[in-house]
């Protein structure tokens, strides 16, 4: 194994490191802003096996690719989801030039596109890093059936939350790490289930809780996954949260009465009649029906937030009562587009962080921007601390995105923010959104179970 070079790391990564010295397969699951990315590379440095290959989400391509370049020129860097880099790398594997070259390579591709390139498939002796490992929890997924059969001589995992306060959801991750424990005696050991009646005669198992948890941690560590929390390592600055409560909509009480609503869409209210002296209906609006789970769940969602009145004027008094930087975290396409609106109005200018790609000028340059962020785009990654309020106009839905949840938050209180940060919550009072910010905290203090 390598030493390592000259890079200057803070006692808490050099402990973690020296922690999986005799280890060539490891889980890093350190508190958002601990620098995973540096640990994470400079253990595959140490490792120093020829083929590397580093999956990640989407927006994190180019942050891993320039890092790499940046901090270890010596390896040939390769952003996989680009044609040519791809068959580049591809061809240096199969033809085993790189050996004769004495070369040593790293591939960069997301999560998304990995199990589409099946050449990958057939690399063996490489070290493969998982950036934010939890986006394999569900082992039944094409991406985790596909990493789950790879042939990795080292393994090395990233993540902040690795369970979203659902131990279940290490087991694909324990399969890497060498765990030879099959997923039904995994359940056996720390998972507890209980059948309950579904409403229609039939039963089903249902998670209930967990146990064992020491003897768990136990074996996590023996496997190489070293738990770190901020708080254990560094001193950030005070976190203040603030709940603002709003009405409940007629709209919203209507819609969970029916399980149907027709919905005035420029007045938000429920539409009536509303003709044109030629007798043309002008009114825009959308009809919202309710007939299973999902749906219902969808639309009581978005009445709470991008067609509830009373929250989009309580954002505009936010925005009016601060010049600050903020941040917004948000979830559907139409809520941005009404709180865009809203920051014209007031001439506050805008950056954006989503599916659809990035904009920062704002953010980096306006003092009083505001920086829109699309949880599954933005919660996960991305450094904001030039700001120290973030907004959550709507949360991330249920127990199981706890870890998004978690991660936003440390956006602002990282390393290097020496500020107060404020978190404001919108919330709809007697709405399913109370629950669900219950759900979420729930989840967090599962997650925090294993790292204390």
């Amino acid at each position: 194994m390598k030493k390592m070079n000259d890079l200057q790391f803070m006692p808490h990564q050099e402990e973690v490191l020296n922690l999986t010295d005799d280890k060539n397969r490891c889980a890093y699951y350190l508190d958002m802003g601990l620098g995973k990315t540096f640990v994470g590379a400079e253990k595959m440095y140490l490792l120093n096996n020829t083929v590397n290959l580093i999956v990640c989400q989407k927006s994190k391509i180019d942050d891993w690719v320039d890092h790499m370049k940046t901090y270890y020129p010596e390896y040939r860097v390769m952003d996989l989801t680009k044609k040519s880099e791809g068959v580049n790398f591809r061809t240096l594997v199969e033809t085993k030039d790189l050996y004769d070259q004495n070369i040593q390579i790293v591939g960069v591709i997301n999560y998304d596109l990995v199990f589409r390139r099946k050449y990958i498939a057939h690399i063996t002796d490489f070290t493969l890093l998982l950036d934010e490992s939890s986006l394999i929890c569900n082992e039944n997924a094409k991406r985790s059936k596909f990493i789950l059969k790879l042939q990795p001589e080292s393994v090395i995992l990233l993540s902040g939350t690795p369970t979203a306060g659902k131990y279940e959801r290490l087991w694909s991750q324990l399969k890497l790490l060498g765990w030879d424990i099959n997923k039904k005696a995994f359940y056996a050991s720390y998972v507890q289930t209980e059948w309950i009646e579904n409403g229609d005669g039939y039963k089903k198992e249902v998670i209930t809780g967990y146990k064992h948890v020491e003897h768990l941690k136990k074996r996590l560590t023996q496997f190489g996954a070293v738990f770190m929390k901020t708080e254990e390592v560094i001193e950030l600055p005070e976190q203040t949260e603030q709940k603002i409560f709003l009405k409940i909509t007629n709209e919203y009480k209507f819609f969970i009465k029916h399980n149907y609503l027709e919905l005035d869409t420029r007045n938000l209210v429920r539409f009536k009649d509303d003709s044109d002296s030629e007798g043309e209906d002008v009114t825009p609006r959308v009809e919202l029906i309710g007939d299973n789970s999902l749906t219902k769940t969808l639309y009581c969602r978005q009445l709470c937030g991008q067609w509830h009145k009373e929250k989009l004027e309580a954002f505009r008094d936010l925005l009016e009562s601060t010049e600050d930087r903020l941040i917004v975290f948000y979830n559907f396409n139409e809520e941005l587009t009404r709180l865009r609106k809203i920051c014209e109005s007031l001439n506050r200018e805008v950056s954006f962080v989503n599916g659809s790609g990035r904009s920062m000028y704002a953010y980096e340059c306006v003092d009083n921007s505001v920086t829109f962020v699309q949880y599954q785009a933005g919660a996960m990654g991305g450094n904001y601390q030039k700001a120290n309020k973030i907004v959550y106009f709507t949360l991330p839905l249920g127990k199981g995105s706890c870890d998004l949840w978690e991660q936003s938050k440390k956006r602002i209180h990282r390393i290097g923010q020496n500020r107060p940060c404020y978190y404001y919550y919108l919330l709809v009072k007697g709405s399913f959104e109370e629950r669900n910010l219950a759900a979420l905290q729930e989840g967090k203090e599962l997650t925090d179970e294993l790292f204390t």
